[in-house]
């Protein structure tokens, strides 16, 4: 594996990690040249996962997508890069358990998918994730939801 820092293609495995589903290994490497630390995933590849938009196109499963909202929604909030990884991979994990041997899922699947992650998380961000995902165009679908995840809690 080459070192993103020094280029060096000689490094160390320090762990190795399975994700739940056994679908990938993340190994913590550490270049023998320089020091540098960094992270590896292996995947088994196979048929890319198909996601079902709304309006019935399909394209390939992209987790960096879901990562890119999930940060928008949880910017200038205490959440940790690490913190914002295991959700990544938990919503990952769920949504291969889910699709199984199909290798199709609905856009709706995976964003309710990611609600319920975003809601164990932070309220906040789920609240903000909510509003984009579920398209809120006034004040009153806002106090509706807020509503709701108050009368779940209690």
């Amino acid at each position: 594996m080459r070192c993103p820092h020094c280029s060096s293609l000689d490094d160390k495995v320090l762990e190795s990690r399975q994700n739940a589903s056994g679908s990938s290994i993340r190994r913590r490497r550490e270049c023998n040249a320089c020091g540098y630390r960094y992270t590896s995933y292996e995947r088994i590849e196979d048929k890319p996962l198909m996601v079902i938009k709304r309006d019935g196109r399909r394209e390939v499963f992209d987790l960096n997508k879901i990562g890119r909202g999930i940060r928008s929604c949880t910017e200038k909030l205490n959440i940790s890069e690490n913190e914002l990884d295991q959700l990544l991979q938990n919503i990952e994990d769920a949504i291969m358990l889910k699709v199984g041997s199909r290798r199709e899922i609905h856009s709706s699947a995976i964003g309710d998918e990611a609600l319920k992650q975003l809601k164990e998380v932070d309220l906040v961000a789920y609240v903000r994730f909510a509003a984009v995902y579920k398209a809120f165009n006034d004040l009153g679908q806002f106090i509706l939801e807020i509503q709701k995840l108050g009368s779940e809690l209690t």
